[in-house]
């Protein structure tokens, strides 16, 4: 028995694991050889690389039970910056000397079972050195589980708490132990990282980890050898990996990789001597981010006396911006914010005071300060506005960006709680609400970053949202409620909730648009607490006391929640007894858009959405743009992990017929962030009543106080609260509201009253005058720094790993411009004379704008650089230095302009990566190596971009026919240069387009070397150098051009500008011209004759040429088959093909059939040959037949053919004219198409036969021997009652070439608009037809646009392929079909089809493609009916207006009554017969301002008879039958027989007979017209009346849910109880209706909760009064009120009970009709 627990006892200590927790004894130096060596590149080795290498011996001694010394020793740090090997390590000496200087004293460390404790460290130590100590004892870090081998942890270490994965390798044998850890760097509980600039990104923390675009690992590798007194660590190394790919690409990604070698040299007896200094604790292991945040991702700057530093800094970045040099500039200025972050603020005065009095200085050191962001910077720009120093100007500038770039922290912060009681702030409304907007955002920023957010930070805005609500401040609650919203922190929802009705009774009584602003300040709280954020939000959207656009912000805010499937599920099953039609629809289009989106974020949301709205019927997809909806653009590319979302949230108000509430934003997402980009909201409020006469005392006339007292006989009515005027606007920038504005009545009064023409606008023109008068001369720059961004993070061997980001830009302008008025400006001035006058201006105009950007990947700090470093930028450079003379009597315009002198860099993008390597001790020696080796580019040779006038290359330019002033020939065959060596490529090509006739070229330069031909990503295409930019060069001539002049002429003198150039430019013709007629000059000068000349040569050819056309081109975009054209005759045999039908009728006829009959033919083959013959022997029978469609053929095959199959005909297809031809769209032969084209653009009249010229304009270069080279352009036009043409030909003024532009159009009956363009010899190279027809389509009027080309130049052939490879996947992303079937080969076809007033099909039908689809909805309704041509009455120029005003005209609101049938305004149509003898209020204004009252009743002797009853003004206007005769009566008078009536008060009403009846208009009321004819009513309200009326007619609100309103505003259960509610009780025995209204007790038993109990009617229903029978009833459902039995109510003084609850519906009898036997006293 002993013997076995002996052995139990040897087997459990040979288990047990020797610890392997590295020890160092007492008393000894260990003695290690360190190495750590940093590298960035791309995977591939073959580009250039940057790296560091630190080198040196370390020493640890123990010298405590837990405290440990290390010394290192010899430190030695190397740099590399090339190609790898060939560019190897580099020795850094004086930066090795640094570095060795801080590192000399021991530093020590707690060490305790494989664990690093405190650090500790000289007093005197950079942060730099420590961080390196760090990264040597980040090796040391080591967690030993006894018990496992294999195990996995959160470690600590110098990256901060992350997850570490442990193998444990034991050899037993040899007592050694190998132990390997991993550590992924994207899994950690307690990141050690800093962000800088991304306070407004918001992650995703469930998006997985592939979205992630920085990822990294790191592992270590340890050798220990153990005895009895424990484990020593004899060698240990680390390798650690960080991939960034900026782009997402799995092959694009730039790698970082560091390694550290630690080796066990040797051992020594004697330790490490104490350190003579104190020592201070710096803490553990973790990463200290301190020297590194002030060194901003720009070139190296070594800082030794900032003062003297921002002196000469400051100087040369003014000196530099005097001399152009943007480029400099910017650096400079980057260079200045970065002294700035270093500089005291003693400092900072003194500069100030050096340069406060240069105004050249002043944007620029603002600007810095502001980009600075520093304490002291923050704190010297709040001096300066405190002490008035600035200007308001300025101060409005700098604000916003002082508080978007300042770092936030306990100190800025106390600083910018200064700025809001800042007397200079308080004074100046504009500073007040930057400051506290401003406020609001660093709070978020400060606690975006901290553990806890104090409350003392958000007590300043809460005490301003307490101080505006008790003095009733609208505008400080709307600032405080906005700067809250900045803030985005839950505390702040309790003084919120204080502002919306649903949370607070006192809100009640606010403004609407305070609600609106509460609700909207609750959205980035939702970030923070979406869950309270959702509670709240839901309530509010499901209160339908509140207005309607507050509850669709709601729902805006509400789903910025991502709320879960139970939540939306919820807020969808609401819709279904939503009463708001807005509500429903903008809900509605916010989850169908919602539904529809591809961003990987909202996946939840979008499923949860699609759901949802299947519970909804089609019933909401069907609403008109009159409702409110959400409009929404994304777009996602799951392979680069990016997207966008561009939504539009429109609100409707039912006042208003447009949106009131327009929100339109921006939203990027990248990677696994998301980023509101730009936000711009626009409010309105009441504008309909600037859009009337103004000042009319509604409130003295008689109808104010008429229905004041109608009022309090309907139960409950009461008028809408007044709302003034106002317009409303804000703008948020990365989620951050930076500015608003509100416009109330006064200001818009104000403006309004400008615009529309008062008698005090002439003296603000003359002012005006004067001030241009003057001239404006100075220089303005501009300097803004962009925007930077930081990600830092450490490496192992405790160096920084930076991602930076910093942008800046640059305005400059300089601008000297002098004008000189004749006659002068006189003190009796009247705009008028600005028609009599001339105006000189001379002006030198020099714009520039650069922007410039600087990331960094790689090591950064104040003491070295090392890694990636990438420059873009974009510069723009103009100049305009011209003299103009506008001669407003002569109609005359002259600009002159000095000719290219000099090489001018228009516009440039460049971008460059530079592998850097950079050290303080050595700035003036940094060592950039380009990514790619740079080899020498081959010189493009001007002579080779270049074409000989006499070159001619298959698809150019005819360049022998082409004048000097167009190009001798567009480059389309640029050089281009491939040079590739030893796999490396350099790209260059240049676009040339030379203007010789005015002396300058213009180039488009592309140069590129980068290593995409390595991997095709753009990481790799960004890698490298690229540049594009834009030259103006000067050309040489025969002779040197003087000056570049345009002239306009316009009127009379049109023609003779022409002739007075043609001669100036040839004297000799002048003289020896045999046309003394002007018309004969002119067309000879303009070749008119030469034009006509080859038109009609080419209609010789035309049958022969379309037919082999045909034959042979039919491929897309095709162009002519060279086999057809001879090289010899080239320009003449594309004349010919491209030619024109000659105008004989008969010969038309002729070509028509043959062509038809070849068509049908040739295109048996896909299935339209019986359609085709049908065709052709329709024609044959029927010559003068001009439309063939083929439909009877068809209709026996598909009774329905799709909407793509359905054929136009043209309104006037049995016209005979010939200048414009219809050409239906038709499957059949395009041969026939063809020769449609040439009929469509033969247009033989020239209208310089029979009218002058309108315009005529002159672009030339005047020689110095006073020759003229250039182009004139001339434009005739022809009006006729049903016909309009216009022409315009373009020449060359001298020289012998035939190149020409016409183009001509045509308007025929204005049904039909035609034109063409053609250009070249004659015009006959190249030529586009277009037309655009009205008929109809089906049975539905119907529009037609077709486009034809027969040839195109390439560049437009290219272009147009490139667009037409997008259209399949647009047409798909909007919703249309299509269809693949072939077509003419060179016509594109439009159709659109009104298939209702609100709804339209579209065909677009293209060579190869087919897009269409059905029922689309319309923005406004469009006032016409199916079965319809589309016609217009008038045969002048008004009929465009009329169609105009005829889509105003549907959008009014329209009411009718006819026999029983009534239609309100929003379209309800319902039967009422209305009782006898009683007036019903068909429809008022419900307004403050009470303007009109319209009533009706039935007449006692026909039913289909009624009376009304008007109220305008102080007029009452009684219409009726008598006799079978219209009677009038105004103010009880008969009214003459004479009609019209117009009245004499300030706003007029007209009374006139129409048709049958009476016409009432009186458009100042909003009444704009009244119909009237004892049978019919019609009643048409002007637009700005929406929703401001009631009454039968209803609201005009378009919300068909709620129409039968009651006067009290209880909705109704049918159409009787509705009309009853508006019926106007009157005196009994005064007047002829019997009937009022009075609650009634339902007479059934009632048992109500198991109780019995009597129920009352919640409105009251129609009785006949006291003493009267009824002889009529009709049985109405109204809902009753039900209480105990035993209860007190009763129907004694209740007049009305609509405030109690309907606890149930029954039908009782109203009375209609009744019998009196009373007698009335006398």
């Amino acid at each position: 028995m002993k013997g076995l627990i002996l052995a139990l006892v040897f087997a459990l200590v040979e288990g047990q694991k020797q610890d392997l927790e590295p020890v160092f004894h007492m008393g000894k130096t260990y003695l290690y050889s360190y190495e750590s060596v940093i590298v960035h590149g791309l995977p591939d080795r073959s580009l250039a690389m940057a790296g560091l290498r630190l080198a040196s011996k370390v020493e640890i001694s123990r010298v405590s039970h837990s405290d440990h010394l290390l010394q290192i020793q010899s430190p030695k740090l190397e740099e590399q910056n090339g190609f790898w090997p060939i560019d190897s390590f580099i020795p850094s000496p004086k930066l090795s000397e640094t570095i060795a200087a801080c590192l000399s004293q021991p530093f020590k460390f707690e060490y305790t079972e494989g664990r690093v404790g405190s650090i500790f460290a000289p007093e005197d130590c950079p942060i730099l050195c420590t961080n390196l100590v760090r990264g040597i004892l980040n090796m040391l870090q080591i967690t030993i589980k006894k018990s496992q081998n294999v195990y996995e942890l959160q470690e600590a270490g110098i990256e901060g708490i992350c997850q570490t994965r442990y193998v444990i390798q034991d050899d037993t044998k040899n007592n050694r132990a190998t132990v390997s850890k991993s550590k992924d760097l994207t899994d950690c509980q307690d990141k050690a990282v800093k962000n800088l600039g991304m306070a407004h990104l918001r992650p995703c923390p469930t998006c997985p980890l592939k979205a992630r675009n920085i990822k990294g690992t790191v592992t270590f590798t340890y050798k220990m050898k153990y005895d009895d007194s424990g484990a020593s660590l004899t060698s240990a190394t680390s390798d650690q990996v960080y991939q960034i790919s900026p782009f997402n690409e799995p092959n694009g990604a730039v790698v970082m990789e560091a390694r550290q070698e630690l080796s066990l040299v040797g051992i020594k007896r004697p330790p490490i001597s104490a350190p003579t200094s104190p020592l201070q604790k710096q803490g553990s292991l973790r990463y200290h981010f301190s020297g590194e945040l002030l060194q901003m991702p720009i070139p190296l700057i070594r800082i030794k006396n900032p003062d003297l530093q921002l002196t000469e800094t400051l100087r040369q970045l003014v000196q530099n911006n005097e001399k152009g040099a943007t480029k400099e500039a910017s650096a400079k200025f980057l260079q200045m914010v970065q002294l700035f972050r270093v500089a005291t603020l003693d400092q900072i005065e003194s500069l100030w005071l050096q340069f406060v009095n240069e105004l050249a200085y002043r944007p620029w050191f603002l600007s810095a300060i502001c980009a600075a962001g520093a304490t002291d910077t923050f704190r010297f720009l709040k001096q300066k506005i405190h002490d008035e120093k600035l200007n308001i100007w300025e101060a409005a500038a700098t604000l916003p960006l002082a508080f978007h770039f300042v770092t936030p922290n306990k100190k800025t912060l106390e600083i910018a709680s200064t700025f809001l009681t800042c007397p200079q702030i308080q004074k100046v409304l504009m500073h007040r609400i930057i400051v506290y907007l401003g406020y609001g955002s660093m709070v978020n920023k400060y606690c975006a970053q901290a553990l806890l957010c104090p409350n003392e930070l958000l007590q300043p805005l809460h005490d301003l949202a307490t101080e505006a609500t008790s003095k009733g401040d609208a505008k400080d609650m709307s600032l405080a409620l906005k700067a809250m919203g900045n803030a985005g922190e839950p505390a702040s929802i309790k003084r919120i909730l204080k502002f919306l009705p649903t949370f607070s009774s006192a809100a009640a009584s606010l403004p609407n648009r305070i609600h609106v602003d509460a609700v909207l300040a609750l959205r980035k709280i939702a970030r923070k607490d979406p869950a309270k954020v959702r509670e709240i939000t839901l309530q509010v959207f499901l209160d339908s006391t509140l207005a309607p656009n507050v509850r669709m912000v709601a729902c805006v805010v509400l789903f910025e929640t991502k709320p879960a499937l139970p939540t939306v599920a919820a807020l969808a099953s609401s819709l279904l007894t939503e009463p708001s039609l807005q509500v429903a629809s903008f809900a509605y289009s916010h989850m169908k858009a919602l539904a529809a989106g591809k961003i990987p974020q909202l996946y939840k949301l979008s499923a949860a959405c699609n759901i949802a709205i299947k519970l909804l019927g089609p019933r909401l997809d069907r609403l008109s743009y009159r409702y409110s909806k959400v409009i929404q653009i994304s777009d996602y590319s799951s392979q680069y992990q990016a997207g966008a979302i561009w939504r539009v949230y429109l609100m409707n108000s039912p006042s208003t017929m447009f949106p009131s509430d327009i929100i339109t934003k921006v939203r990027g997402y990248y990677a696994n962030t998301a980023m509101d980009i730009i936000e711009v909201a626009f409010r309105s409020q009441s504008l309909s009543k600037l859009m009337r006469k103004q000042n009319i005392p509604f409130a003295e006339y008689d109808t104010y106080k008429t229905l004041k007292e109608l009022g309090k006989s309907l139960l409950g009515w009461k008028e809408l609260p007044a709302e003034d005027p106002l317009i409303s606007a804000y703008i948020k920038v990365l989620g951050q509201e930076i500015a608003f504005v509100d416009i109330d009545k006064d200001a818009i009064q104000q403006m309004m009253t400008s615009l529309a023409g008062s008698s005090d606008w002439q003296p603000v023109v003359k002012k005006v005058v004067e001030e241009v008068q003057r001239g404006v001369s100075g220089r303005w720059a501009v300097p803004v720094m962009v925007g930077e961004v930081r990600h830092i993070v450490p490496t192992i061997a405790g160096l920084p790993l930076e991602l930076g980001l910093g942008a800046a830009a640059v305005a400059q302008a300089a601008a000297d411009v002098d004008v000189k008025l004749s006659p002068a400006v006189a003190d009796n001035f009247r705009p008028s004379q600005l028609w009599e006058t001339k105006m000189d201006i001379h002006a030198d105009i020099r714009p520039k704008a650069y922007f410039h950007i600087i990331a960094m990947m790689g090591i950064n700090t104040q003491y070295l650089q090392s890694g990636f470093e990438f420059h873009a930028e974009f510069s723009a450079n103009t100049t305009m230095k011209f003299d103009a003379r506008i001669n407003m009597k002569e109609k005359n315009l002259k600009i002159e302009t000095l000719p290219c002198q000099q090489e001018v860099e228009l516009a440039a993008v460049r971008s460059e990566v530079y592998a850097i390597s950079r050290n303080m001790e050595e700035v003036d020696f940094e060592k950039k190596s380009q990514i790619v080796p740079k080899a020498e580019i081959p010189n493009i040779s001007d002579q080779l971009l270049q074409s000989t006038e006499g070159s001619s290359k298959p698809g150019s330019w005819k360049q022998s026919s082409i004048p000097n002033v167009i190009s001798k020939g567009y480059q389309q065959d640029p050089e281009e240069v491939y040079h590739n060596s030893a796999g490396r490529r350099f790209y260059a090509r240049r676009f040339c387009k030379k203007f010789e006739s005015l002396g300058c070229s213009t180039c488009l330069s592309l140069k590129s070397q980068n290593s995409a031909f390595l991997r095709n990503t753009y990481l790799h295409k960004l890698f490298g150098e690229f540049e594009a930019k834009v030259i103006l060069k000067p050309v040489s001539t025969d002779a040197d051009i003087d000056k570049i002049q345009l002239e306009v002429q316009a009127g009379p003198k049109a023609a003779s500008k022409i002739i007075e150039v043609s001669s100036s430019g040839s004297k000799e013709e002048e003289e020896t011209s045999p046309f003394q007629d002007i018309r004969a000059k002119l067309k000879k000068i303009l070749g008119i004759d030469n034009v006509f000349m080859a038109a009609n040569k080419t209609r010789r050819r035309t049958k022969r040429i379309n037919r082999e056309y045909q034959t042979a081109d039919t491929g897309l975009w095709a162009e002519p088959s060279t086999s057809l054209l001879s090289s010899s005759s080239s320009s003449s045999a594309a004349s010919s093909a491209d030619g024109t039908e000659p105008g004989d009728h008969h010969r038309k006829d002729e070509i028509r059939q043959s062509g038809t009959e070849r068509g049908s033919r040739s295109r048996s083959s896909s299935g339209s040959s019986a359609s085709s013959k049908a065709c052709s022997s329709s024609q044959a029978d029927h010559s003068g037949d001009r439309h063939c469609s083929g439909d009877s053929e068809y209709s026996n095959q598909q009774a329905n053919p799709p909407v793509y199959q359905l054929l136009f005909k043209p309104a006037d297809e049995q016209d005979t004219g010939g200048e414009i031809l219809n050409i239906s769209i038709s499957s059949s032969s395009s041969s026939s198409s063809d020769e449609d084209v040439s009929r469509a653009m033969s247009q033989p009249k020239f209208l310089g036969d029979s009218k002058p010229p309108v315009l005529a304009a002159v672009l030339c270069a005047i020689h110095r021997n006073k020759q003229q080279t250039g182009l004139q352009l001339v434009l005739y036009t022809d009006t006729q009652p049903k016909r309009w043409r216009m022409q315009m030909f373009g020449s060359s003024i001298t020289g012998p070439s035939r190149w020409k532009l016409c183009a001509d159009a045509s308007v025929i009956n204005y049904r039909k608009v035609s034109g063409s363009l053609k250009w070249g010899k004659d015009c006959q190279d190249y030529q586009i037809a277009t037309q655009i027809a009205t008929g109809q389509f089906a049975v539905y009027p119907a529009m037609q646009m077709k486009l034809e080309w027969l040839k195109v130049p390439s560049i437009i052939r290219t272009t147009a392929r490139w667009v037409y490879s997008f259209l399949p996947g647009a047409a798909y992303m909007l919703g249309f079909s299509q269809r693949q079937q072939p077509g003419p080969s060179h016509q594109a076809t439009l159709v659109m089809a009104l298939t209702s007033p609100r709804t339209c099909d579209v065909v677009f039908k293209m060579p190869e493609l087919t897009i269409y689809d059905t029922a689309i909805s319309l923005p406004l309704p469009v006032p016409s009916h199916p079965g319809t041509m589309i016609t217009f009455p008038s045969s002048d120029w008004k009929v465009f207006s009329q169609a105009t005003l005829s889509v105003f005209e549907s959008l009014k609101g329209h009411c009718t009554v006819f026999q029983n049938k009534i239609t309100t305004f929003n379209g309800v149509e319902f039967n009422y017969s209305m009782p006898a003898n009683c007036y019903h209020v068909l429809v008022q204004d419900c307004s403050p301002e009470l303007k009109f009252l319209v009533m009706v009743k039935r007449l006692e002797e026909s039913a289909d008879l009624i009376a009304i009853n008007v109220r305008l003004a102080s007029h009452e206007v009684d219409m009726y039958v008598s006799n079978g005769l219209i009677q009038l009566k105004i103010n009880g008078v008969q009214a003459p027989r004479g009609l019209p009536y117009t009245s004499n008060s300030a706003a007029s009403m007209l009374i006139s007979s129409e048709k049958k009846g009476l016409t009432l208009k009186a458009p100042d009321y909003g009444i704009d017209k009244l119909y009237y004819d004892g049978h019919r009513l019609e009643v048409q309200v002007a637009f700005w009346m929406a929703g401001k009326t009631c009454g039968i007619c209803g609201k005009y609100d378009a919300e068909t849910e709620r129409e039968y309103q009651t006067p009290s505003g209880y909705l109704a259960k049918d159409a009787v109880s509705f009309g009853h509610s508006w019926i106007i009780s009157e005196d009994p025995c005064a007047g002829a209706c019997k009937l009022q209204r009075k609650l009634v007790k339902s007479e059934k038993p009632v048992s109500f909760e198991k109780t019995a109990a009597k129920c009352f009617s919640v409105e009251p229903v129609l009785r006949c009064v006291k003493g009267c029978s009824a002889t009529q009833t009709v049985p109405v459902s109204v809902g009753f009120h039900c209480v105990p039995a035993d209860s007190a109510l009763s129907l004694d003084g209740q007049p009305r009970l609509d405030q109690k609850s309907e606890d149930a519906v029954s039908t009782v009898s109203a009375h209609t009709a009744c019998s009196c036997q009373q007698q009335c006293p006398a």
